[in-house]
């Protein structure tokens, strides 16, 4: 595994004035904050500010001009755990230091889609995420947080000369992915719609908000998943066959949820285990309901991961069939991708990035990742244990889909 790797990207959009910047933790300096210089080659190792001085800017430029559209410009990034390759195209981003970062270095202070005080919160910015190091190369368009105006695409190629493809939303995604809340919110009447963010002055969506964020721009999910965790409790629930106390069948087979863990564990099964349980039991683990919250975020409440790996291989499988909407529908996990968004309640904002990616792939939500043996990955992600090059894409002209080379 190469101790760099070369980077072109590619200003795909229709303007000049397109900006990257290249962040992460520097694994060969003791994981330390590090940004790429504007020159596409420099390290900077950003000073933490004295104690008390927070919101300090940089002390280096670490803006890439990306130049005409068209252009590709070439960068060397070190290994980088963590690392973002960001992206601006009305205006610079700006990056602020705290006290007290990794490797005694700055905190760094992103930019921020939820804070409307950010100086940020006005300027089209979108990210892809990567990490390179001592076993491979690992990067992934992400729609986690949000959908940006600008689309990414990711292109690898390998010593051996195999391509790996991700193409990204065309140059209005934005726009259809809009068009398409807006009308989930006409049919079901819950606040698709409001997850669009037009600051002041835009003439139209600079992005929209994943249902993780809405409280931040009032658009309530608290109480949507309910009906499907209710579905799947009486789907799997173990049902009484008899009220005879002398039957020797006092219960009746149920319907058994079952979960390949793709680890170890291997497939275990889940039940709930009487009518008043308010608990799943899953390969001898106790799962609780899980609330909208919980099942959007997929960090909370039963998803919160802890020392036992037969748990923690349980999490992102069940929490995918939740955000999937397919929990109650089939009894087998992970399912294919057929059997996702077919019912109600079901995360839209998933679907619908799904529909409007070129490809159909790109992380929506924390383990879109999560795929049955054999099947179509949904997740937008590129890797390889022997990169070559890897070709990054910003603005949606020219994506393609297709194992080949731009």
């Amino acid at each position: 595994m190469p101790d760099s790797l070369t980077v072109q990207i590619v200003n795909q959009t229709t303007s000049a004035n397109v900006f990257a910047y290249i962040t992460g933790l520097a694994l060969q300096h003791g994981s330390a904050r590090v940004f790429l210089a504007a020159n596409g080659k420099d390290l900077y190792f950003p000073a933490s500010p004295p104690a008390g001085k927070i919101l300090q800017p940089l002390t280096t430029d670490v803006a890439i001009p990306l130049g005409a559209p068209g252009t590709a410009t070439t960068v060397t990034i070190p290994q980088i755990a963590g690392g973002r390759i960001w992206f601006s195209a009305d205006g610079p981003l700006t990056f602020l230091r705290n006290p007290g970062g990794p490797g005694g270095g700055a905190a760094l202070v992103e930019p921020s889609v939820l804070n409307p005080s950010d100086p940020n919160a006005g300027v089209d910015f979108a990210f892809c995420e990567f990490t390179l190091n001592a076993d491979q190369l690992f990067a992934n368009i992400s729609y986690v947080d949000f959908v940006s105006r600008l689309p990414v695409a990711l292109t690898l190629q390998t010593q051996s000369g195999a391509v790996q493809h991700v193409s990204g939303m065309p140059p209005d995604g934005l726009d259809r992915v809009c068009a398409a809340l807006r009308a989930q919110a006409a049919a079901d009447g819950r606040p698709w719609d409001k997850l669009i963010v037009t600051p002041p002055g835009h003439a139209g969506p600079l992005r929209a908000l994943s249902p993780t964020h809405g409280n931040a721009v009032g658009a309530s999910f608290d109480d949507y998943f309910e009906p499907l965790v209710d579905a799947a409790w009486a789907k799997y629930r173990e049902k009484r066959a008899s009220h005879n106390p002398f039957s020797a069948f006092k219960t009746a087979p149920h319907a058994t949820l079952r979960i390949n863990t793709q680890a170890a564990p291997g497939v275990v099964d889940g039940y709930v285990p009487s009518a008043a349980a308010e608990t799943m039991l899953i390969g001898g683990e106790t799962f609780a309901k899980p609330t909208s919250a919980d099942i959007l975020g997929c960090n909370s409440g039963p998803f919160t991961t802890g020392p036992s790996p037969v748990r923690n291989a349980i999490i992102p499988r069940l929490a995918a069939a939740f955000q999937r909407g397919c929990i109650a529908d089939v009894a087998e996990h992970p399912s294919h991708p057929e059997t996702f968004y077919r019912g109600e309640p079901t995360n839209h904002y998933s679907r619908i990035v799904h529909e409007c990616n070129l490809d159909g792939k790109g992380y929506a939500f924390a383990y879109d990742d999560v795929q049955p043996d054999g099947g179509s990955d949904q997740s937008g992600k590129v890797n390889a244990g022997d990169p070559k090059l890897w070709i990054v894409a910003v603005g949606g002209g020219g994506a393609y889909v297709g194992d080949r080379m731009p």
